[in-house]
């Protein structure tokens, strides 16, 4: 009904500085509840059409000002969103299902970090000459923008990622077309709110709102959009690399994990088991950097197995907006559908789920009894083989099996097709140096996980992507 209608929050596009009303819209839901929260706009050709337009009309004042000028800006952008943090925090946790704990620590703070961060490198951007003494000549390199940036972002850590993209593309003086996930769309809408405030002039952010089926294939289709920037799944990058291909994009692709955790016997449990912990499951699972391969040396497997799920059935599951929840929702119904169908599969094969989906009941407060809510599962005695150790699973699922030598346990490490993030175990220096070596992985991560920073190259190897973010790779 109408009234019902009025209450939803309802989202525009942002094209050349100005909010613009949707011919269409897609129902957005809450969660943590199953209610439909928002309507987000259905875009198509048209709109990407116009927000292109915008963005390439942006571009030639854009890219002439200086670093310091685009700096500024950037730098100005951070404290808004900063300002708003509790704003920004509330509606990501709502939209998304992520606990407010999260998207309070890690989210937003790190939204308004992407901008500052670029905002400071981009001053110290250094390009290179050489010198041929003997043909009496110098050669330098001059870095100019490249044009329109389409930037493609995801679900599960909707502004962040979102603003890892912007940042670095319209520091160095690219405009930019933007489609966020139409299932969290909302902090992108409210960062356009402030965009004006922080001086970003008309057409240099654009953002547009859909699915990635009908705004996403025209962004990528588009002929005067040279650069398309993705983080998603490997399905959706075949597409892209296909339909880009006879226009010779540049692609930066960031796509899905199926990391490992190597576990040696010499491991500090202690630091060891929260870390993998929140490893396997923060933010539900659904990051692409979480570990669902856990290989633990056999010497000290059921003690680790043990201590593990003792601690897991610890974490606190329910309503993202209680601080005290370990755990929100994941983002959809059919995708809490497709997690748990991972784990009967694991159950039908004759693996042991040791805690969680199917073994443990799930106390719910009464207004959540309709959210997309799972425990964490911990499975264990699964086969190499199995779909639960060669797929990505992307919620709060993960696998532990045993090894017996270093040599084996690199070999299974290796055998899936995916290849973004590995994280090894060990108090022994010239063990962790090698394993890291031998890794089919785009980043290693010892004794600790998710210690970044935005100096290194970030992606991955294999079906994990190509290209990588960081400083200069951005």
């Amino acid at each position: 009904t109408m009234a019902h209608s009025k209450a939803l929050l309802v989202l525009e596009n942002f094209i050349g500085g100005k909010f613009v009303p949707c011919s269409s819209y897609i129902d957005s839901y809450n969660p943590s509840t199953g209610d439909v929260y928002c309507r987000v706009p259905d875009s198509g050709k048209e709109e990407v059409e116009a927000a292109v337009k915008a963005a390439k009309d942006a571009f030639p004042i854009w890219s002439s000002k200086s670093p310091l000028e685009r700096s500024q800006i950037l730098n100005k952008l951070a404290d808004l969103i900063e300002h708003e943090l509790e704003a920004f925090a509330q509606a990501e946790s709502k939209d998304q299902g992520k606990t407010i704990k999260f998207a309070r620590t890690v989210d937003i703070p790190r939204a308004v970090y992407n901008f500052r961060f670029f905002a400071s490198s981009i001053l110290h951007h250094t390009t290179e000459c050489t010198e041929m003494a003997t043909m009496g000549c110098v050669h330098y390199t001059s870095r100019a923008p490249v044009g329109v940036a389409g930037l493609i972002s995801p679900w599960n850590l909707p502004l962040y990622l979102l603003t890892w993209k912007i940042a670095p593309a319209i520091a160095c003086g690219n405009t930019v077309v933007a489609k966020p996930s139409e299932m969290t769309s909302v902090t992108a809408w409210m960062m356009c709110k402030l965009l004006e405030k922080a001086g970003v002039p008309h057409g240099v952010v654009n953002v547009v709102f859909g699915t990635g089926a009908k705004a996403g294939e025209a962004l990528v289709c588009h002929p005067d959009v040279p650069l398309i920037s993705f983080t998603g799944s490997t399905l959706t990058a075949q597409r892209i690399t296909e339909k880009s291909a006879p226009h010779c994009k540049r692609l930066s692709l960031e796509l899905g994990g199926k990391n490992p955790a190597i576990v040696f016997d010499d491991a500090d449990l202690t630091q060891c088991i929260p870390t993998t912990l929140r490893s396997s499951f923060a933010n539900q699972g659904e990051i692409c950097l979480c570990t669902s391969r856990i290989f633990v040396q056999r010497g000290i497997y059921s003690e680790f197995l043990k201590r593990f799920v003792a601690e897991a059935k610890k974490w606190k599951v329910g309503n993202p907006s209680d601080p005290t929840v370990d755990m929100g929702a994941l983002i959809s119904k059919e995708h809490l559908e497709k997690v748990r169908s991972y784990v009967k599969k694991a159950q039908a094969e004759g693996a042991r789920v040791l805690c969680g989906e199917g073994v443990d009941s799930l106390a719910l407060p009464t207004g959540n009894q309709k959210g997309y809510f799972m425990l964490p599962t911990i499975i264990a005695e699964v086969k190499d083989e199995s779909c639960c150790m060669q797929e990505e699973i992307f919620g709060p699922v993960t696998c532990v099996v045993s090894f017996d030598t270093e040599e084996e346990v690199i070999g299974r490490a290796n055998s899936v097709k995916y290849g973004l993030a590995a994280t090894v175990w060990s108090s022994n220096v010239g063990r962790v140096h090698r394993v890291a070596q031998r890794l089919q992985s785009g980043l290693v991560w010892t004794n600790c996980w998710l210690v970044r920073d935005l100096n290194l190259p970030f992606g991955g190897m294999k079906a994990s992507g190509i290209g990588r973010e960081g400083a200069k790779d951005s």
